[in-house]
């Protein structure tokens, strides 16, 4: 099964659901606000990529961030933090079959797919 994982009116996501459209890929979008998230989803993503790729350092929230709390991020606190601010993960998280890819490029997802 294939789950992009995202926020709907993010404009990175939205490309990669063109794409998969487009290229009819048959999905299931998961909306990180509205549907939620479980520990263990973000936990899968953090030990099949890396916890630095899975936060979002660019992005509003995390600016909003307490500075002690950006400064104190570590691999076992990350988690908890993403479930509690899931707009701070980086978008789309593409689950195929279990393999994770995280962002969007058209070649990336050319070469997932083809």
């Amino acid at each position: 099964m294939i789950i992009l994982f995202g926020i709907k009116n993010c404009d990175t996501v939205k490309k990669a659901r063109l794409w998969l459209s487009e290229h009819n890929v048959e999905h299931r979008f998961h909306d990180v606000r509205t549907d939620g998230l479980k520990f263990e989803e973000i936990e899968e993503w953090i030990a099949k990529t890396d916890w630095e790729i899975i936060l979002n350092r660019r992005g509003t929230t995390w600016r909003k961030l307490d500075p002690s709390t950006q400064e104190n991020v570590t691999r076992s606190n990350i988690a908890e933090l993403l479930l509690a601010n899931p707009a701070m993960i980086k978008r789309p998280i593409l689950d195929v079959n279990g393999v994770i890819s995280v962002g969007f490029k058209p070649d990336l997802y050319h070469s997932i797919f083809n």
